[in-house]
């Protein structure tokens, strides 16, 4: 039970870490630097290595195609256009909130290994959602992505380890992976108002 509370609890200090470290102007720059490396690692050690274990090649590719659909939707729509980032946020937390839930079912055999590299990423997360949503969305709604992450932990956890994987799982993570691989990267400093978070 101590596991299933620090993997609910991490994203919180990532996201407390996240203010502390924003409150400091020398260390603005290097947090929103730190991001950019910090979503692509989680995508790489978190996402790609199952989809790849399953669909090799064909997992890559969707991936690109979660990369590019936010662009395409852009160049089809001027309406859309302005809102593709938002979209693309909300694919991102759909699949990580599969992914929590997932690790969520991982708990459930108390495997001390799996458990602690759980909560360690989970940190990063945390980082990442806050990063994402309180500047352009407020603290409501990195305080909903937060919980959201510990609300689907604790229904996986709740719902066991046979929901591990399958289905099609990876590729929806892979797809939702590039689709946050785009917003990092198309998102300009001017879109974070580096005031007090």
């Amino acid at each position: 039970m101590a596991q299933l509370a620090a993997a609910v609890a991490a994203p919180a200090f990532g996201a407390l870490l996240y203010g502390w470290l924003h409150e400091r102007p020398e260390t603005v720059r290097y947090l929103d630097g730190l991001m950019y490396v910090a979503v692509p690692g989680l995508v790489a050690w978190q996402v790609l290595p199952h989809a790849w274990a399953q669909y090799g090649l064909f997992a890559i590719l969707v991936m690109a195609a979660g990369m590019a659909t936010p662009n395409l939707i852009e160049r089809l729509s001027r309406a859309l256009a302005p809102h593709t980032d938002n979209l693309a946020i909300l694919g991102g937390l759909t699949g990580l909130g599969l992914h929590a839930f997932l690790e969520g079912a991982a708990l459930t055999p108390a495997d001390a290994s799996v458990s602690a590299a759980v909560v360690l990423h989970r940190v990063p997360v945390g980082l990442v959602i806050w990063w994402m949503l309180r500047p352009r969305h407020g603290f409501a709604a990195g305080a909903l992505g937060i919980g959201g992450i510990g609300a689907a932990t604790l229904a996986g956890y709740a719902a066991g380890a046979e929901l591990l994987h399958g289905s099609g799982v990876e590729l929806y993570q892979a797809f939702v992976g590039g689709s946050l691989l785009h917003v990092v990267f198309h998102q300009s400093r001017h879109d974070h108002r580096h005031g007090p978070h």
